[in-house]
């Protein structure tokens, strides 16, 4: 019944019933307290007799990647800094695409850019390969000497899907 303690007439009924008969329940999480859940679940040891945790295996020394840079990203939004060229990497293979960097890098130094864009894409939801492998490639030795640093682009210069990369300037 509704607050003016009107009741429905048969055709609104009829209708609530279509409207309702479309309507999925929805099953409460299983609760974590259950008797199943405690059997699947490894008996669990306490006391003095408990063996120590498992130390991590040791990982190999991290390659050095270059700085995120957020000052020089904080410059290149004001218009301090001009984007010399743009490289889109979108539709190329990881081996394609580091060529592709490097020779983009090497370009950009030679023609005295101080910050250029790579659009690297943002992949299927938000984890590309070519996004997750970027920072990688920067620290590779054919490319680590060009770069002074990088950071994500602004959303007015591809978002998520693209980084500023900092040029430095050649030796002579």
């Amino acid at each position: 019944m509704s607050k003016n303690r009107r009741d429905l007439t048969s055709e609104e009924r009829s209708l609530w019933r279509r409207v309702a008969s479309t309507i999925k329940v929805r099953r409460p999480p299983p609760d974590h307290h259950e008797p199943e859940a405690a059997a699947k679940a490894p008996p669990r040891r306490t006391g003095a007799h408990e063996p120590p945790p498992r130390a991590a295996p040791p990982s190999r020394p991290a390659t050095p990647r270059p700085p995120q840079n957020r000052a020089a990203e904080k410059r290149v939004r004001r218009g301090d800094v001009e984007i010399g060229a743009t490289l889109d990497l979108h539709g190329h293979t990881q081996d394609s695409a580091i060529a592709a960097l490097t020779r983009f890098l090497h370009r950009a130094q030679e023609r005295g850019d101080r910050a250029v864009i790579v659009v690297t894409g943002v992949g299927r939801g938000g984890a590309g390969v070519l996004k997750r492998m970027f920072p990688g490639w920067l620290a590779a030795k054919e490319i680590r000497p060009l770069v002074a640093g990088y950071a994500p682009a602004h959303r007015s210069h591809g978002g998520a899907g693209a980084f500023y990369v900092f040029i430095k300037r050649p030796r002579e």
